[in-house]
């Protein structure tokens, strides 16, 4: 019986193209909640492990590699860089390979098996070139996972609730950014690197479980098509092609948002038949002329460069001002984060109810004077702690409110030249390529930030290098009031 059960339980080798066999658990497999919370443990999995490497990454190469204490901050950054490089320039690929296949289950497991094979080589290896094609493999897997992750959200819960969607889930795989370093560094204290192999491989394998037993939407339906199809011939003959229709319109209608944004005219989304071999073969690049589109993404890159900013300057300031070790320091990024786990979803939330631009308007505008304020704590003690850890508290609110209006937005736009572009993009779309632009430029925002901050603070000092944060704030608040959820009303028609 075991060996039965768990062909049928698997689908992703082998799946009956007739599909007449159901396999066991469709109902709950391909349930909206378990699959939104496979792809949320997978992002989950890419951050903490990410954040679980990186407090002992000076010590593999002080102990395994054998490198001197000069080289040790070199190197560490080095690798940091390898990453982020991996990831920006795999996202975009893994976003045009997974609009060639027809599920996203094949290409998220196999984004698994490179973080797989990247944390073994992390601990096994000895030389710095091993550690280099370690961590391009987990930049490479970093994206794919949030590539077809987010691919995967809005072909389950459709553009209008990917909102409240992409906040609840961003919430939740913070908490691994959060707590990642701080198990991370415990464990190397602990147990060494045994102990935090061992969590590595068993967070991995919690992963790769919930990821096999996935299954997606449209794989589903194509189980329910061929019951509903076999029902339909023996009472009332075959579905019809204009009882589709009225399906997808009476779907269509029950899922329209509460205050839908305003509908732009469908003919600036039109594009020319005559499209380039290139355009052909990466069908997201006629998109990129839509500004709307384009400034969402710069959201993404902007988001991406405050949290790395902060990544880079929380724990050098708090030694400065404060005298904190790297403990106390660590502590310090818990207001940060706490509060994301609140109010990411109540953003979500408001994007979903009253659109993306006025969300990402606020946003943007409430970071501007925090950034400027974050210049006020000075040297000293318990009171001065406290309002340093006030303010990034403050700053963790404004972070959390600009992801969702930067995925919804591209999103949407993406929805629109595909519906009125049918027979260029396809049945699909190219979605997973959007998501894929979309986590290459966070993945640039992480890499510009630490260094764009800790240029900065070392030329100007650390106010004024928030001042020059607070000004990208304030000019990406412009761009969002232009072009975020369509032009403004009161600029149509006017240049």
């Amino acid at each position: 019986m075991g060996l039965s059960f768990w062909r049928r339980l698997s689908n992703t080798a082998q799946i009956r193209n007739d599909y007449s066999e159901k396999p066991a658990g469709l109902k709950w497999r391909s349930n909206t909640i378990f699959i939104l919370v496979t792809v949320g443990v997978g992002l989950f999995t890419d951050l903490f492990l990410y954040g679980l490497i990186v407090p002992v990454l000076p010590f593999m190469l002080l102990d395994r590699v054998g490198l001197s204490e000069s080289q040790i901050q070199s190197h560490t950054s080095g690798l940091l860089a390898a990453y982020a490089g991996a990831s920006v320039f795999f996202s975009p690929i893994a976003g045009v390979l997974a609009d060639k296949v027809s599920t996203r289950q094949a290409p998220f497991l196999l984004g698994l098996s490179a973080l797989l094979g990247a944390t073994v080589l992390l601990f096994v290896g000895k030389t710095v070139p091993v550690l280099v094609v370690a961590r391009v493999l987990q930049g490479m897997s970093s994206g794919m996972v949030w590539t077809l992750g987010l691919t995967l959200c809005i072909e389950t819960v459709g553009p209008e609730n990917m909102g409240k969607t992409t906040g609840t889930l961003f919430s939740f795989i913070s908490v691994g950014t959060l707590w990642a370093p701080t198990v991370g560094g415990l464990l190397y204290n602990k147990a060494g690197y045994v102990g935090v192999l061992g969590l590595s491989l068993a967070v991995l394998a919690v992963d790769f479980v919930m990821r096999v037993l996935m299954i997606e939407k449209k794989v589903a339906s194509r189980y329910d098509a061929k019951d509903a199809n076999s029902s339909n011939d023996a009472i009332n003959g075959p579905t019809t092609d204009r009882d589709e229709e009225q399906n997808d319109e009476y779907s269509n209608a029950e899922q329209q948002p509460l205050l839908p944004r305003v509908e732009e005219d469908e003919e600036d989304f039109k594009l020319s038949k005559d499209q380039s071999s290139l355009a052909q073969a990466i069908p997201i690049l006629p998109c990129l002329s839509n500004a709307s589109l384009l400034t969402a993404l710069w959201l993404a890159l902007v988001q991406a460069t405050l949290l790395g900013s902060c990544d880079a300057t929380i724990t050098t300031v708090s030694r400065e001002l404060f005298g904190f070790d790297s403990l106390k320091a660590g502590l310090l990024f818990l207001p940060l984060g706490l509060l994301d786990l609140v109010v990411s979803p109540l953003a979500g939330w408001a994007t979903d109810r009253y659109g993306t631009k006025p969300v990402a308007v606020i946003s943007y505008v409430y970071l501007v004077p925090i950034l400027v304020l974050l210049r006020l704590p000075q040297p000293g003690g318990l009171h001065q702690v406290l309002l340093y850890a006030g303010l990034l508290a403050l700053l963790g609110i404004g972070i959390s409110g600009t992801g969702a209006p930067s995925i919804v937005e591209a999103g949407a736009v993406v929805e629109k030249y595909h519906k009125n572009n049918k027979e260029f993009f396809g049945t699909n779309g190219p979605y997973a390529q959007l998501y894929g632009l979309n986590s290459m430029m966070f993945n640039a925002g992480l890499t510009l930030g630490p260094e764009l901050a800790g240029e900065l603070k070392e030329a100007i000092g650390y106010g004024n290098m928030n001042i020059v944060l607070a000004a990208i704030s304030a000019v990406t608040a412009v761009l969002s009031f232009l072009y975020i959820g369509g032009r403004p009303k009161m600029l149509k028609g006017k240049v």
